[in-house]
């Protein structure tokens, strides 16, 4: 889901296995253009840790991520693409 005025996209990887999940991500870095500064992963938190693991631990380490932020809500994690000054 895009919502271009905030420059948020969510990407949703319930039910995906790791690997699809870490790829599925990774495209959606790739596409993301200047005008996307966070990406909001939702990974749930019930059907275990693995998911949002990858997230904070590999994908955090992509170029394009400046930093991981956690929120609230245990079944996401955003990763912050740029700042907003």
């Amino acid at each position: 889901m895009i919502d271009v005025n905030s420059g948020i996209v969510e990407v949703d990887v319930h039910g995906m296995t790791r690997r699809q999940a870490k790829i599925f991500i990774e495209s959606r870095l790739r596409r993301c253009g200047r005008d996307v500064y966070r990406l909001r992963v939702i990974h749930g938190y019930r059907g275990g840790t693995q998911l949002r693991d990858m997230v904070r631990y590999e994908i955090s380490k992509n170029p394009k991520v400046i930093r991981v932020e956690v929120g609230l809500n245990p079944g996401e994690t955003d990763l912050v693409l740029r700042e907003l000054y």
